[in-house]
């Protein structure tokens, strides 16, 4: 069985990959109902852990506190539920692509003239459909790898569940032509899952994004 973790932890996480969002998308990340996200936030937020900002963005965020709080907490969940050593492996496993996904969303933005196959890269506006079935087949090579991450994540721990499912989504919408699913921001685009699970990747283990990026 994946281990649970306890709500204080999946409220502060879900903040954590999610960044600035309202209070269902927070019962959506944490996998629980609103009413106990709302006793949950209220109560971090009397700890100083989050805040709620209200404007024409609204919604809540992590302080500096919370993020310590959360780190602390994740910290001790790894070490009780005893699968650092599993989730470290499937890190490893994801860094093994992720370059390599990073340069696919550029060449999914990005091509070469049509004219011009050695000229300079301009915008991708998608009028070339070799071009973009060569990037969505690559894309489907990573997500034959991350797959498998996916799944030997949610046995470890439940609050990975979801992940395969939501590139599978992602995956699909691309090949049905939504363009957007790729690497458009602010929806659940294939980029927008890698980053979040790169970010859950990073927290879970207590790496500084900086480290990572001077290690590679």
């Amino acid at each position: 069985m994946p281990h649970q973790s306890h709500p204080e932890v999946r409220v502060l996480h879900s903040l954590r990959v999610r960044g600035f969002v309202d209070t269902h998308l927070v019962a959506d990340a944490s996998a629980m109902e609103v009413p106990e996200v709302e006793e949950w936030l209220v109560h971090l937020e009397s700890q100083g852990d989050v805040r709620y900002r209200d404007g024409r963005m609204s919604g809540w965020m992590l302080t500096t506190e919370g993020r310590g709080r959360g780190e602390t907490l994740l910290a001790t969940e790894l070490e009780e539920a005893g699968c650092r050593e599993g989730v470290h492996s499937a890190y490893q496993d994801f860094l093994s692509v992720n370059h390599g996904f990073l340069e696919l969303c550029t060449d999914w933005q990005l091509r070469a003239p049509t004219d011009d196959p050695a000229g300079e890269k301009v915008i991708n506006d998608h009028s070339d459909p070799d071009h973009d079935a060569a990037v969505i087949a690559r894309l489907a090579e990573v997500d034959r790898v991350v797959q498998p991450i996916s799944i030997e994540l949610a046995t470890l721990l439940h609050r990975f569940d979801g992940y395969g499912r939501r590139f599978g989504d992602a995956l699909g919408r691309v090949r049905a032509g939504d363009h957007d699913w790729f690497t458009k921001p602010m929806i659940e685009s294939y980029h927008t899952v890698w980053f979040e699970l790169h970010e859950n990747f990073l927290a879970t283990l207590g790496i500084p994004r900086a480290s990572e990026a001077q290690a590679t």
